[in-house]
């Protein structure tokens, strides 16, 4: 109904609750207050389950709103610990590269590279002076130099 009809209904019913005798009078208003009950009681319930409505629908898009985020999360976790893996596998193999590295320049083997320590560093007193240079009078001639016929075998 519209607002203007339910004014003029009101109306009605209001001259026609003062006009009609007491006991009439009476029961009319035990009914309009009977009958304002129930239509506010209906309306109460009706909010009320509109509101409920809301409250789940509101409930439901929150969980699934942390849900997508929490999977979200979940896989950007995933991905920043697999780059520090990553990372740190490279740094594992850089680390074992430079122990080979180190440890095959401690080897005594002729072929690769000796790193010198304090100990193989030549002091003052170890270096060759003008005394120490071999002359011309020194350098064997063909004459010293042993051949094979001079060499002692085991037997004699």
């Amino acid at each position: 109904m519209g607002n203007g009809v339910r004014k003029v209904v009101k109306k009605i019913a209001k001259s026609a609750i003062k006009n009609a005798p007491e006991p009439l009078e009476e029961k009319a208003n035990e009914v309009v207050a009977e009958k304002a009950k129930e239509k506010f009681v209906e309306h109460i319930q009706s909010k009320g389950e509109e509101f409920t409505e809301k409250l789940e629908n509101a409930r439901d898009d929150f969980a699934d709103k942390v849900h997508h985020k929490a999977g979200e999360a979940k896989e950007k976790t995933q991905e920043v610990l697999l780059s520090a893996r990553e990372k740190l596998g490279k740094v594992v193999e850089a680390g074992e590269n430079f122990q080979k590295k180190v440890s095959s320049a401690n080897e005594d083997d002729g072929e690769k590279r000796k790193v010198k320590s304090v100990k193989n560093i030549k002091g003052a007193s170890s270096i060759k002076t003008s005394k120490d240079i071999k002359g011309a009078t020194k350098i064997k001639t063909a004459e010293n130099i042993k051949s094979s016929n001079d060499i002692k075998t085991m037997g004699s």
